[in-house]
């Protein structure tokens, strides 16, 4: 009896040291684990180089980020910068406001006062002229500045890419490039059992002039490259030398366009009627089939990104595909 029972505490004792070294093991490998985990945060801190050449230490999680206008990429991304840009007090990017309107409002030109007042842990500039007279060097000299650069700003899709790889967020961009894409071909298929071949242009209206959209560029991609409809030839030719987003027409110009469907941004401070009253509208193919289809500044036509040009192409279905 005496035997068995030292067996038994011998087995006691035994099972008791496997479960220390067990629980010992186990500790080192959380602690193992631990030190990979930091490790792995910071390798998340990396060394990127801008447009300009600048090399910049990216932070691994930024908090607070300041890239006034492009906050569109921001949010498609899942992130909200600590200031929005704006323009004389109160201008804002309306259409995103449904996610900004209680994020500060920052001076397009960013201000060195009020970048610091903002106390950011990252700065992402769209081009090089926001950097330009000393300014990089101030910006740095409170956080990381990185600079897209006008390469990438003029395609909306490298931009949010590039903004995505500062983030950290490439998967997450090239999943909303896609996401993106998919409605478009969708819309378009849609578009051209209503359309067909027939042509469309988009305006931007104002007190003083009157503006067409580049081919290439902002809401132009969208109507010529992304919906695939067709181009009029007046808005070809003002593409051809126009260098900004929005190029103004003549009236003699304006008297030629030949669009079937027009889409116009209205901030000239009259209804869309008093607008089709004027001769020279009237004798607009769109005019006189009805198909114009106004939009004020609370809209996304004059901006670009996965959000904004996803609200133009529901702007143009509901319009045309009824």
């Amino acid at each position: 009896m005496k035997l068995i029972s030292s067996k038994k505490m011998l087995l006691a004792l035994l099972m008791s040291f496997a479960v220390v070294v067990s629980a010992c093991g186990d500790k080192a490998q959380n602690s193992g684990s631990g030190e990979d985990s930091a490790s792995k945060d910071t390798a998340q801190e990396r060394v990127l180089t801008d447009a300009l050449g600048n090399e910049v230490k990216v932070p691994a999680h930024p908090q607070r980020i300041i890239a006034t206008y492009l906050e569109d990429h921001l949010l498609t991304l899942g992130v909200k910068p600590v200031a929005q840009w704006s323009i004389k007090g109160d201008g804002v990017q309306n259409y995103l406001q449904d996610q900004l309107a209680e994020i500060p409002k920052i001076p397009y030109d960013l201000p060195y006062e009020s970048v610091m007042s903002f106390e950011p842990d990252l700065i992402i500039l769209g081009g090089a002229d926001m950097a330009a007279d000393g300014k990089y060097e101030q910006y740095s000299k409170i956080a990381p500045t990185y600079v897209v650069g006008k390469e990438k700003s003029n395609n909306w899709r490298e931009e949010l890419k590039a903004v995505g790889e500062v983030l950290g967020k490439t998967k997450e961009a090239e999943e909303a490039i896609q996401a993106y894409d998919q409605k478009a071909a969708e819309a378009r298929e849609k578009l051209k059992q209503v359309i067909g071949s027939r042509t469309a242009a988009s305006l931007w209206v104002t007190e003083k002039a009157i503006f067409v959209v580049s081919d290439h560029l902002s809401s132009g991609t969208v109507l010529y490259n992304d919906l695939g409809l067709a181009e009029p030839k007046t808005v070809e030719e003002i593409s051809k030398t126009g260098t900004a987003n929005w190029n103004s027409i003549s009236m003699e110009e304006f008297a030629q366009m030949d669009a079937d469907y027009l889409f116009i941004v209205n901030n000239r401070g009259v209804t869309k009627e008093q607008l089709m009253k004027d001769p020279i509208w009237a004798n607009i193919p769109a005019v006189k089939e009805n198909h114009v289809y106004e939009f004020d500044d609370q809209s996304s036509w004059l901006y670009a990104g996965a959000i904004a040009n996803s609200k133009m192409i529901d702007d143009v279905l509901s319009s045309v595909v009824q």
